[in-house]
């Protein structure tokens, strides 16, 4: 498997020093199996020629996101210990890392979690837990469309691009079923954005349906004079992954949309998805 050839060879990196090396100057590197290996991804992409780029990789689970926003201590003292420098603080804001978290894991705590939830509703403790949906939910984005996550500025800018560069915003719909009055966007938002990425999280945190969107496409399409934009289902239900194929080319990583779906929905992508 090629997870395991990732972490064969950083584990054989970070056996031994590379001061005299360039890979110091990769601005990605691969997360082993631990928070204490890692290896660059050009001397990956060497000993490895299959991993032709880094959607390899994504289409294999691994996650990208800023090394200032996993904030993995460890990562500068392996760095220190590698090529016998600092991680210099200018290289950390363009420093990428590529992990593999454990989808099995995750699904099963996503289960645990919605009887937990369902428990402190019933009994009347829990009122509001929008966070934990929210991030989930941007986490399925992530992994589903290889997004990088990077750290939000003081400008809202982008916690999300694709791998070119383009800005997503990532909307998360928590509920199973769509207020009348449709999700709400800020249109200000989607000037600035390229896309628009809005996940169906149903109740039990599964992904009921996704839609992917262009900013331009909708700025023309719901125009209006306010601040605010509402996608209405009725008005972007042939926009939905559970009815079209469109953006299906930018799915990266079909395996996981497919685990995280809700059965209804993985029933209706499983065949048009190969």
């Amino acid at each position: 498997m090629l997870k395991d050839k990732v972490f064969e060879l950083s584990q054989k990196f970070s056996g031994t020093t590379h001061g005299s090396s360039d890979y110091d100057k990769d601005h990605i590197f691969v997360r082993g199996s631990s928070d204490r290996e890692y290896v660059p991804f050009s001397y990956l992409q060497k000993e490895v020629p299959e991993i032709d780029s880094i959607n390899k990789l994504k289409s294999e689970g691994f996650v990208f996101s800023s090394y200032d926003f996993l904030e993995i201590n460890e990562f500068d003292q392996w760095y220190l210990s590698q090529f016998n420098k600092r991680l210099p603080s200018k290289a950390m804001k363009s420093i990428g890392i590529l992990h593999l978290p454990d989808q099995k894991a995750i699904f099963d705590t996503v289960e645990v979690v919605h009887q937990t939830f369902q428990i402190l509703k019933d009994h009347k403790v829990l009122m509001n837990g929008k966070n934990l949906p929210i991030q989930l939910g941007e986490w399925y984005a992530k992994i589903i469309f290889g997004l990088h996550q990077i750290k939000s500025s003081s400008q809202r800018g982008f916690d999300f691009k694709t791998e070119n560069g383009s800005t997503v915003e990532v909307k998360v719909h928590w509920h199973d079923s769509t207020s009348p009055k449709g999700v709400k966007i800020k249109k200000s938002l989607a000037e600035l954005s390229d896309f628009c990425i809005i996940m169906y999280v149903a109740k039990n945190f599964t992904i009921r349906d996704i839609l992917f969107l262009d900013s331009e496409f909708i700025l023309r399409k719901f125009d209006t004079k306010g601040h605010t934009i509402f996608l209405k289902d009725q008005d972007v239900a042939g926009y939905f992954f559970s009815k079209s194929d469109k953006h299906f080319d930018k799915v990266v990583n079909k395996t996981a949309l497919l685990k995280f779906a809700s059965p209804t929905l993985a029933m209706k992508l499983e065949d048009r998805l190969k």
